[in-house]
């Protein structure tokens, strides 16, 4: 998993890129599809690459989150709108907490893992922190079946009179290996009006759906795949019940 600037020297910009409010409608996803795959009562989530909190900004009135993230600099960020959930630094490839939950969320950060041995042992951590009929929810950008090449553009201004705006360019350099890049431009405005220009590569997994079915059954979970309403594949283990 590379070192990608924005979650480290630039994680305080991090928030006029992708704003909290901007994740209400997927966090209600989440929920929904979290409460009808798991059994029984859903009270405590997990999250693996949690960031800047965003999805835990509105998470965190349906269930008590725990967040994890291997960057420090994004956990202090969560903070800042989450305090009064859990914290936690720690890879999700490797993070052992010692005790289980009711579900566990991997949202966009599960893009990171460029290999099957990576995805595979984040997907175990995911397992081993679930309750007996627990599920998991993990919800990638996209698949190799769905990736397209394309660009974005957006950001925010901030109540402390900083504001960003970026550019991004998707693409698939190699077709024959399990990764593609995200190049980004950032333009970042301190309060007083100074502008200076970022630039960032992201180098990012891309897996087959029946790669991620596979993988989940591997690990021992009972799988599926839905598409969601933005044409995601959204992938749910279900721990089965003993």
């Amino acid at each position: 998993m590379g070192r990608a600037r924005l979650y480290h020297e630039l994680a305080s910009w991090f928030h006029l890129l992708t704003h909290p409010s901007d994740y209400e409608d997927e966090a209600a996803t989440f929920a929904r599809m979290i409460e009808a795959a798991g059994d029984g009562s859903i009270r405590t989530l997990l999250e693996l690459g949690s960031g800047g909190g965003n999805n835990a900004s509105h998470l965190k009135a349906r269930f008590d989150c725990t967040l994890t993230d291997l960057s420090p600099q994004m956990l202090a960020l969560s903070r800042t709108i989450n305090p009064e959930c859990e914290h936690v630094a720690g890879d999700m490839r490797t993070l052992r907490l010692g005790r289980v939950f009711d579900a566990v969320l991997v949202h966009d950060a599960v893009m990171y893992l460029t290999t099957t041995d990576d995805l595979r042992t984040a997907l175990e951590t995911a397992y081993v922190h679930l309750r007996s009929g627990g599920a998991t929810v993990i919800m990638p950008d996209c698949v190799r079946e769905t990736f397209e090449p394309h660009t974005d553009h957006g950001g925010h201004d901030g109540a402390d009179g900083r504001g960003m705006r970026y550019l991004e360019w998707t693409s698939d350099p190699d077709p024959s290996d399990s990764t593609f890049v995200t190049d980004f431009a950032y333009l970042l405005r301190e309060a007083d009006g100074a502008t200076r220009v970022g630039y960032d590569r992201h180098v990012e997994g891309l897996f087959a759906r029946d790669e991620w079915l596979d993988l989940l059954t591997a690990v021992g979970f009972e799988p599926d795949v839905v598409v969601d309403e933005w044409k995601r594949d959204v992938f749910i283990g279900v721990r089965p019940a003993i």
